[in-house]
């Protein structure tokens, strides 16, 4: 059970298309929310986790397409308490209502949800993607934005630009930002910048009154506006009070294979696993299974492994999801093998990504490099 804090002031939005376009490889049968991270867990686990410690019972995530592996993972809400008749955890799917098309850009999203916002009591919308991975105390973030008193609280962390976000955009069509902070106020908001060196670089997770967010919103569809930094904010940037909220906690940006490939390594350094998890619990979907078996005569260094995962060859510096099994003779060096991943006698697999339910056959060689991991799509046979 939870350690159980109330907040009725705040329900949550979560966008999980989000930087789709970023990793095709991983999105095709899915989005974004619902790639697999950390051996036994999805991305938008952290989000919701993170939601829900700070009592935040109310939240939805709206869908634009690939939404099904998503519903099954969170199911009813009830690894995160939040299963309940009135508010929990919602998905909402495009075409919910017959008037709304699928959307494009958070202008469209949140306009699409318009009669449910209206109808909600709580007072502020949390708002966040699903690509970000932190550990981040809500509750503080609510706190910060309610003693400064303004329109709207954007949260950033001081980093470099993504090298892969300063490419042209080619069939990805998100767009990132970054702030001008003075004191704590937003003095400006730039689209897309390719500036050189440490950055305020925005995590896009808002706090903002329903009723002004209502408001916003309202005016920018009229005006066929689409994007909520881009078109409401940035022109607005003297009359809103917007106030930065620094986030200096563990951080994982998942913006291309690559970026998903180290991210998932670096979590096999004790300080950086504690740097994530050490601030509270991250809850995920169940699934009964038996302990990783380490069978005799396997060797294993630097692993992390989830729950059924059967072990006879070699396994070192890998992330292991559920129920993989590397066979007798098999050696599995620097990789980020997920869910059900069969490891056949004698194959070799080095710096290699593979999605669910994939088989790698006896004695078949597969060796990427530190640069560029070769992946293996879903259900494929090697």
């Amino acid at each position: 059970m939870l350690n159980k804090v109330i907040n009725n002031e705040a329900l949550g939005v979560i966008f999980p298309n989000s930087y789709d376009g970023l990793v095709p490889e991983l999105v095709k049968e899915r989005l974004m929310a619902s790639i697999p991270f950390a051996s036994r867990y999805r991305l938008v686990d952290f989000v919701i986790s993170s939601m829900a410690r700070a009592g935040i019972d109310n939240i939805s995530l709206i869908a634009r397409e690939n939404y099904l592996s998503l519903m099954d993972h969170l199911g009813s809400g009830r690894e995160w308490d939040l299963a309940r008749k009135n508010g929990g955890l919602n998905v909402i799917p495009p075409y919910a209502q017959k008037t709304i098309k699928v959307y494009n850009g958070r202008v469209e999203a949140l306009e699409s949800i318009k009669s449910f916002l209206v109808s909600q009591k709580e007072k502020y919308v949390v708002m966040s993607d699903a690509n970000v991975v932190a550990n981040i105390n809500y509750g503080e973030v609510i706190e910060a934005h309610k003693k400064s008193g303004a329109d709207v609280t954007v949260v950033y962390r001081k980093q470099e630009i993504p090298e892969n976000f300063k490419k042209p955009l080619g069939t990805n069509h998100d767009l990132y930002y970054t702030l001008d902070v003075e004191g704590n106020r937003v003095t400006q908001l730039f689209v897309n910048s390719k500036r050189d060196g440490e950055v305020n670089f925005s995590m896009n997770i808002y706090v903002i009154e329903r009723e002004l967010l209502i408001r916003l919103i309202d005016e920018a569809y009229v005006l066929g506006f689409t994007c909520f930094e881009r078109d409401v904010l940035a022109p607005q940037i003297d009359m809103l009070d917007i106030q930065g909220y620094c986030y200096d906690g563990y951080v994982a940006f998942i913006h291309d294979m690559k970026s998903y490939f180290d991210e998932n390594m670096r979590l096999l350094e004790a300080d950086n696993l504690d740097a994530l998890f050490g601030p509270g619990p991250v809850w995920t979907k169940i699934r009964d299974d038996n302990p990783t078996r380490y069978i005799k005569g396997a060797k294993v260094s630097n692993v992390m492994a989830a729950d059924g995962c059967v072990i006879e060859g070699e396994v070192e510096n890998s992330v292991l999801f559920r129920g993989v099994k590397v066979a007798k003779g098999a050696k599995v060096k620097n990789c980020v093998l997920m869910q059900d991943t069969v490891v056949g006698e004698g194959a070799n697999l080095e710096y290699v990504i593979t999605d669910k339910d994939v088989t790698i056959t006896s004695g078949k060689s597969l060796v990427g490099t530190d640069s560029f991991q070769v992946f293996v799509a879903k259900k494929q046979t090697v």
